[in-house]
């Protein structure tokens, strides 16, 4: 089975892309299943299942979804294996640019939007500099010069990367995407392979629901800014 991971920023569109693509590799004879990682809730599902998809669904609650993502996943590897899919897509929450969701020997996918800004691929962390694919969406609504700008800086943050444009809507994009999704390793299981870069620190009072500000209450990994003028 091929286990393919794919996130991204919010709202960039991680859904219509895959389901845009599962459409195609359905049409191939693949089986694909899918498992939506969020936060507080989601309608994913539903897409997914009305496109024919299998699709189980993680809510993370009051834990960071990247600690949710690598404590569940190879559980859902055994779910895809026991749906007899044969290519297994991990969606992520994508709350923070921080997310750092890719696992070693698995397909890595980052999809980013245009209209997030030109600069904003040199502030995504793991998840858009590890990836293997980067996917950009919404080009359609910006100018020319902006996509080129875009991908330009998209590939400056990333320059191992494969960068694809795909629309949403149409789903034009999603044949080339299919045929890179094939190309993922096989895998067996996840148990024993190591992420590609550490996850977020969370280990503070405030992870474990505390609500009280003021330095009596901030204990374990707290970090502090420094106000001193810088050095001139």
């Amino acid at each position: 089975m091929r286990v393919i991971t794919v996130a991204g920023p919010p709202s960039v569109g991680k859904t219509s892309v895959v389901v845009k693509t599962a459409t195609t590799l359905a049409a191939q004879g693949h089986r694909l299943g899918i498992v939506k990682f969020d936060s507080l809730s989601t309608s994913d599902d539903q897409v997914y299942r009305r496109a024919g998809l299998p699709v189980v669904v993680g809510l993370s609650g009051n834990v960071c979804p990247d600690h949710f993502f690598v404590s569940n996943i190879d559980d859902c590897v055994d779910w895809g294996r026991t749906h007899g899919v044969d290519i297994l897509v991990a969606e992520s929450a994508g709350l923070c640019n921080r997310c750092s969701p890719h696992v070693q020997g698995v397909q890595a996918i980052c999809v980013v939007d245009n209209l997030s800004g030109v600069h904003t691929p040199r502030k995504i962390g793991p998840m858009l500099k590890l990836a293997d694919v980067v996917v950009i969406t919404k080009g359609d609504i910006v100018s020319q010069a902006e996509r080129e700008v875009f991908a330009y800086n998209v590939r400056l943050a990333n320059p191992r990367a494969q960068v694809m444009q795909f629309h949403g809507i149409t789903g034009q994009g999603a044949s080339d995407l299919a045929a890179r999704m094939l190309c993922a390793p096989v895998v067996d299981a996840l148990e024993g392979r190591r992420l590609r870069f550490s996850m977020p620190s969370a280990v503070c009072p405030y992870c474990i629901g505390e609500t009280a500000i003021g330095v009596d209450h901030q204990r374990g990994n707290v970090r502090k800014m420094s106000f001193a003028e810088p050095a001139r």
